[in-house]
């Protein structure tokens, strides 16, 4: 079987070609996409093996490789230390590597789920977004209120208070029209907000491990659909501890001659997750004696450690997470 490393762009990519012993056969630039580049290997003429980094539309390359290719492998961009360290570094060097990693079976693998959780994980990203721009246009309103020293009521951005915005008399036309284009903006995210969740809620609906993660206290349905989809395939997690590890709320640690320092959390994977869990680490621990007494047990009295506390349970509900996932068991609410 031949071996081949891929140096993908969206206009062009370089391929080195390995042969059975190792030994490269050819490099190639194809200045084309991705259509272009399945032509070429497929005139290869030999069962070969491809690796590639992931990147943008990695997933679509992936299934269109896995019709040709016997074995398709791809990497990890920020464990690629020999070529992003690297001192002399191009598409054709970068190709060779990869195909050199792939023969030698070293690949940092990188989960590629199937088009449907794509697609969800996707939503749910783009939601998330969304989300956040209709936060800063709220907080673009508020500036405006306090600008002009107004005192906003409670509940601004319910039907009423929003209501009273809309009504509100204003001394300066300019204040007035930015008012009115945040006000139809604010609307017009809620409707879109509401579209997608419409969207996710029948997807959340119909899935039963969204389901069962939601019986834990503090967990609703955006933290739940979130890790259920990032996890996808739990028994692809050797153990439990490998949660906090794929979702980066495990401490960095520098090990050496005897001495042990752990730092801050490593933060790898998607900020947004992390950040629900910590939301459904606060709520868990106020509804969870179990949780709360985690949440204690870590802090040990010391105003100081509330944020490592909080993050350490937050650890703790994904790791429950992760057994419930594998076991199908429901939230017990036994002592942690």
């Amino acid at each position: 079987m031949w071996y081949v490393g891929m140096d993908v762009h969206t206009r062009q990519t370089t391929f080195c070609v390995l042969d059975e012993n190792g030994k490269k056969i050819r490099t190639r630039t194809v200045r084309s996409g991705w259509r272009t580049v399945i032509l070429e290997l497929k005139k290869l003429g030999k069962p070969f093996a491809v690796c590639y980094e992931a990147s943008t539309g990695y997933g679509v390359l992936f299934d269109e490789l896995a019709k040709i290719a016997r074995r398709v492998e791809v990497a990890h961009p920020g464990h690629l230390r020999l070529i992003y360290k690297s001192k002399r570094k191009n598409d054709v060097f970068d190709a060779e590597k990869l195909a050199k990693i792939l023969y030698l079976d070293v690949v940092p693998r990188v989960h590629v789920p199937a088009h449907e959780v794509r697609a969800w994980r996707a939503t749910i990203k783009h939601r998330h977004k969304m989300v956040c721009e209709r936060t800063r246009t709220k907080n673009t309103i508020r500036a405006l209120l306090r600008g002009l020293g107004i005192d906003a009521p409670r509940g601004l951005w319910t039907r009423a208070g929003l209501a009273w915005l809309e009504k509100l008399s204003l001394d300066q036309e300019g204040d007035a029209l930015r008012r009115d284009i945040l006000l139809e903006r604010v609307k017009h995210q809620n409707l879109l907000v509401k579209r997608v969740e419409k969207w996710l809620g029948k997807v959340a609906k119909d899935n039963l491990a969204v389901r069962l993660l939601m019986t834990i206290p503090g967990v609703g349905v955006r933290t739940a659909e979130a890790v259920v989809a990032w996890v996808d395939k739990p028994k692809r997690f050797r153990k439990n501890k490998s949660y906090g590890c794929y979702f980066g709320v495990i401490p960095c640690e520098h090990a050496s001659a005897g001495r042990d320092r752990l730092g801050h959390i490593t933060k790898q994977g998607p900020s947004f997750i992390r950040q629900l869990l910590v939301e459904a680490a606060w709520q868990g621990r106020r509804r969870s004696p179990v949780i709360g007494a985690y949440f204690d047990r870590v802090k040990r009295d010391d105003p100081n450690r509330n944020k490592i506390a909080i993050v350490a349970t937050a650890h703790y509900m994904l790791r429950v997470m992760g057994s419930m996932l594998t076991t199908g068991e429901l939230w017990r609410g036994e002592a942690a």
